[in-house]
C-alpha cells in the first residue's frame, strides 16, 4: 500500500509552546515545542482515516499497515535496504577491526539506522505550519533521557547504568519534612514506584542518576521528579512538592 502524499492538497497546522531550553550550552532561553496529540498505535493510526478522507477502510490500513511493517522487520534484519515515503531503514555494524575477525566483540551487535525520508521531510517544509501559542507555564518538565549504556534517547534505562536527564526546573531539593518524598521515581503502568538510591548530578536543567536495580527488564517506566524547588527561582523552597512527569515511557533492560 503506497502513500501518496499528492493525494489532497491539505496544510497542516501545528501548535507549540516556548519552553525554557533545557541544554546546558543553549544559547537563548526558550524551545519550541509541539503540543502533541496523544499517542497513536496501529489501530489509531488507521482509524483516523476517515478525518483526511481517505477512501480506504481502517481495518484494510490496520491490517496492510501491521503486516507491511512486520515484514519490513525482517527483510532490514537480512540485510536489505528499505525506502518508503515516510523514512529509509538500513543495517549498520558498529565498531573497528583488523579484518581478520570471524564475530562481533563482546556486547557489539548490529544496529538499525532509521532516517526521514527526503519526500517526508520536503512534505514538513511545504505542508506544516506552525500555531504559537505562548510560553509554558508548567513548573519545570522532562524534555528527555538519554541511556548512556546504548545512546538511546527516550527509550531505555539500562539497570545500574548512568541515566542523563535533560529539562527544566529538575533540581531535587526538599526540607526535613519531605525529604524522604523528594526524588527521582521510575513509575510502572500501574503506578508502583522505584526510587533512583544515587542521583550524580543534581541541577535545574540535568539530572544524572543511577538506574535502580529495582527495576524488572522488560517493563516500561515513566519518570517522575518530586523536588520542592522552584523552577523559577532557584533560591526559593517551595512550602509543598511538585511533581514532573515525563511524557515518554522508558524500557528497562539489563546490563550486557
Amino acid at each position: 500500500m503506497a502513500l501518496d502524499f499528492n493525494l489532497k492538497d491539505i496544510i497542516h497546522k501545528i501548535t507549540v509552546k516556548f519552553t525554557p531550553a533545557f541544554l546546558p550550552d543553549a544559547k537563548k532561553p526558550y524551545n519550541l515545542k509541539a503540543v502533541h496529540q496523544p499517542d497513536l498505535d496501529i489501530h489509531g493510526v488507521a482509524s483516523k482515516a476517515e478525518v483526511y478522507n481517505i477512501a480506504t477502510s481502517p481495518k484494510v490500513i490496520e491490517e496492510g499497515l501491521t503486516a507491511g511493517l512486520e515484514l519490513m522487520y525482517y527483510l532490514a534484519a537480512d540485510g536489505y535496504r528499505i525506502k518508503t515515503p515516510l523514512f529509509n531503514l538500513r543495517i549498520r555494524v558498529p565498531g573497528e577491526y583488523d579484518g581478520g575477525e570471524t564475530r562481533l566483540p563482546e556486547g557489539v551487535f548490529p544496529e538499525a539506522r532509521l532516517q526521514v525520508s527526503a519526500a517526508f521531510r520536503a512534505y514538513l517544509r511545504d505542508k506544516v505550519g506552525l500555531e504559537f501559542d505562548g510560553i509554558e507555564t508548567a513548573e519545570g518538565f522532562i524534555a528527555q533521557a538519554l541511556d548512556e549504556a546504548t545512546g538511546l534517547i527516550d527509550e531505555s534505562a539500562t539497570i545500574g547504568n548512568l541515566l542523563t536527564i535533560h529539562g527544566s526546573g529538575l533540581k531535587l531539593e526538599s526540607d526535613e519534612q519531605h525529604k524522604n518524598e523528594a526524588g527521582l521515581y521510575f513509575v510502572d503502568a500501574q503506578g508502583g514506584k522505584v526510587k533512583a538510591g544515587i542521583i550524580a548530578v543534581n541541577e535545574p536543567r540535568t539530572l544524572k542518576a543511577v538506574v535502580p536495580a529495582g527495576l524488572v527488564a522488560g517493563t516500561d517506566y515513566h519518570l517522575l521528579v518530586v523536588t520542592q524547588s522552584s523552577a523559577k527561582s532557584s533560591s526559593t523552597l517551595l512550602k509543598k512538592p511538585r511533581e514532573i512527569h515525563s511524557e515518554f515511557r522508558l524500557t528497562a533492560q539489563a546490563a550486557s
